[in-house]
């Protein structure tokens, strides 16, 4: 496996984290690196926000995955924070390689030294494949998730 390391997202790695989301059977209908304006706007926005943290994972120099964990307060379980886990996406070369693994196993880490109580994520009914990833590093199917498109 090729050496890696994970850091937090710059600018200039929007568009490769942009292909990376569009190279998905769900992505390739709801994203496109074409146009980079909308992402950059949002990159602003999650680069400006504390409780965001965009990262990537590289190798050679290259974005080859990334994902997005927002820190939640809350009220419930006695005032515990969340991390929210978003936009897990891994390059296509590096698909099989443990780099998808290492990547959740940080974000786990990294809300545990955030002060989160749990970490929480969504996935498609139809990604059974990542499913089964995601339960294999612990994750329980323990809650359906509703979407209302707006």
């Amino acid at each position: 496996m090729t050496d890696y390391t994970i850091r937090t997202a710059r600018r200039d790695d929007v568009e490769a984290i942009v292909h990376m989301l569009a190279d998905d059977q769900l992505g390739a209908t709801r994203d496109d690196p074409a146009d980079l304006a909308p992402y950059l706007q949002a990159f602003d926005a999650i680069d400006e926000d504390p409780s965001q943290l965009l990262v990537v994972v590289v190798a050679d120099d290259e974005a080859v995955g990334t994902l997005q964990l927002t820190v939640i307060p809350g009220l419930a379980r006695r005032g515990a924070l969340r991390g929210q886990v978003e936009a897990v996406r891994v390059r296509a070369d590096h698909r099989g390689s443990g780099l998808g693994a290492d990547l959740l196993r940080w974000a786990i880490d990294e809300s545990r030294r955030r002060g989160c109580a749990l970490v929480q994520l969504t996935s498609d009914t139809s990604r059974t494949q990542a499913h089964r990833f995601y339960e294999r590093l612990g994750f329980e199917p323990s809650h359906t998730g509703f979407k209302l498109n707006l």
